[in-house]
């Protein structure tokens, strides 16, 4: 584990480990007879603080939304995942919940919520809702009844160890200013267990009473009509009990630990036929265990528990001094390998939990930002798995560009910063370090158009608009047939009209090639090649295809090469005749 800050995503939603790797996946393609709408769908991520305040007071809204829905309708996407916008004290950003039946006030009222709801079914979009149920807020009202008395009925809803016990056995934190999970309460004498910051207390899955609250909370979101639920952090809900000491280091893997424990399975089955099944909604994992087994075991439709899994292995790739393309290729590869009989994957490379993704697996450079987001958004639009693109980066939005502590505002970078101040490191490094990795980077306000805070609000935003707003909007990409904005609702398009990109078999081409990325897709006999650039100077991809009576079906630059000769970021999608 690096001294500095490690993005949440990375370690909070479980890295899978693989002993294995393969080159090439030449499986039969799965049967499209299996078609799912969630399969097909193209998921458009909305972070509520930052989407649009229409109110004036600087923190995004519900009626923003609303303002927005022709703009997420002409993207072409079909669901939109909205992170938390429950009743919290806001802590973490909402993920600390204090009333699961509410808005929170920032946000605006259950009628916004309702209208909003009934705009996006009108224009033919789903909404999927963030389920924050492996903690609560410490300011929930389950909580504040727990920490009340040892004997309250509510004692059993969260993990408490007695003080006269001993110090309990170390837990890590990952947001806690020193890594400690366990946190003193003075009024019962007691510890209590938070994996996250010292506000989000563990909820304990292994209480029926608990599990059946839980329930209750999902049918009344699912009774007002929305269309799935994104299980946060769920894979280290389940946990055993007895809190046994773990080796020395064990925090450097520490999901190997935290994940896929007691009776996970259990739980997520007992909640599928409960609520999952009765309902025509999606249902997605944030994390996907320890190996191929734990994912398969999630998402496999005889398992009866989630649709699919959101595995994170490939966003720790990427590092502020660069990354490998033969990893990233073997990582999807074998992702894809492995779930080309059975089960069901998310394609993503960047959320609310990550910096921005041409900041990260691009160039953001004025000379290469274009390029290179064009060619990521290809990637995640034509591998197979169901596709979640973050806001924003449909304008290959960057990075913040802050420079100093008092820029951020998220939890866990601010603690990480007091850390490593106390432990005497480089204070500059961590700065630079957060400056390409902090989770901020990710929740600066959209930007709509070349006015005042990008148009966002017209009152003073809560987190400051990235300086580059006046030529990264979305205003001027909307006049710009060429621009990544509408670059994206082509590439969209695009998947819609050929399942081949979203059920064909997969293919790598030329592995070894440290800088082209190159595959096939083919299905029913349609046949599509994909080659991706990595690299700020130009390339050959080496397919061993003829090119030369193949069809262009789209690309990056403006006559692309039937040579498989690529420009900087190029990307160019063939249909082979």
């Amino acid at each position: 584990m690096s001294n500095f800050f490690t993005p949440l995503i990375i370690v909070a939603a479980g890295l899978l480990v693989s002993k294995t790797c393969t080159g090439q996946n030449n499986r039969t393609a799965k049967d499209t007879t299996d078609r799912k709408w969630w399969k097909e769908a193209v998921v458009y991520q909305v972070y509520p603080r930052s989407f649009k305040d229409m109110d004036g007071d600087g923190i995004g809204d519900l009626k923003g939304i609303i303002s927005k829905l022709d703009y997420i309708k002409s993207l072409g996407v079909d669901v939109v995942w909205l992170n938390p916008i429950y009743g919290s004290p806001n802590d973490d950003n909402g993920y600390d919940v204090s009333d699961y039946r509410n808005i929170m006030k920032d946000f605006g009222t259950m009628d916004d919520f309702d209208t909003m709801l009934k705009g996006m079914h009108t224009r033919g979009i789903k909404l999927v809702m963030d389920l924050v149920v492996n903690h609560s807020s410490d300011e929930h009202e389950w909580f504040k009844q727990s920490r009340s008395s040892r004997k309250n009925p509510y004692r059993e809803y969260y993990h408490w160890w007695n003080a006269e016990k001993g110090k309990p056995p170390y837990r890590y934190s990952l947001f806690d200013v020193n890594h400690d999970a366990w946190r003193y309460d003075s009024l019962t004498n007691a510890y209590y267990l938070h994996y996250f910051s010292r506000k989000q207390p563990d909820l304990n899955w292994e209480n029926p009473k608990l599990r059946a609250e839980v329930y209750d909370i999902m049918k009344f979101w699912a009774d007002k009509g929305i269309d799935g639920f994104r299980l946060d952090a769920f894979q280290f809900a389940a946990k055993d009990t007895t809190f046994p000491a773990f080796p020395n280091g064990f925090e450097r893997d520490f999901t190997q630990y935290y994940g896929m424990q007691g009776n996970l399975h259990g739980y997520l089955q007992e909640m599928n036929q409960e609520v999952l099944s009765k309902y025509n909604v999606m249902s997605v994992a944030e994390g996907a265990g320890n190996t191929f087994e734990d994912a398969h075991n999630l998402v496999d439709a005889n398992r009866n528990e989630l649709n699919m899994a959101y595995a994170f292995e490939a966003v720790d790739i990427a590092k502020p001094d660069g990354y490998s393309v033969v990893h990233l290729k073997d990582v999807f590869t074998k992702w894809d390998s492995a779930f080309t009989d059975k089960g069901w994957l998310s394609i993503f490379l960047a959320n609310h939990d990550q910096a921005r993704l041409v900041s990260r697996f691009g160039n953001d450079s004025p000379q290469f930002r274009e390029a290179s987001s064009k060619m990521l958004t290809t990637f995640i639009m034509t591998m197979r798995g169901t596709p979640y693109y973050y806001n924003g980066d449909e304008l290959g939005m960057t990075n913040a560009g802050f420079t100093k502590i008092e820029d951020y505002r998220d939890v866990q970078t601010l603690n990480e910063y007091q850390r490593q101040k106390n432990i005497g490191a480089d204070m500059q490094a961590y700065l630079k370090f957060i400056a390409f990795s902090s989770r901020d980077n990710g929740r600066t306000p959209f930007q709509w158009d070349a006015t005042q805070n990008s148009g966002f609000t017209k009152g003073t935003p809560w987190i400051n608009v990235n300086s580059n707003y006046k030529t990264i909007n979305a205003a001027s990409q909307e006049k710009d047939p060429n621009s990544t904005l509408n670059y994206f609702r082509k590439v969209v398009k695009l998947r819609k009209n050929n399942p081949v990109l979203v059920y064909g078999k997969y293919t790598l081409i030329d592995r070894e090639n440290p800088d082209t990325y190159a595959y096939t897709r083919e299905l029913n006999g349609k046949k599509l090649l994909i080659l991706l650039n990595f690299k700020n100077k130009a390339m050959n991809a080496k397919t061993g295809i003829d090119l030369s009576k193949a069809t262009i079906l789209l690309s990056n630059y403006d006559k692309p090469s039937n040579t498989g000769r690529l420009r900087p970021y190029g990307a160019v999608i063939y249909e082979l005749n």
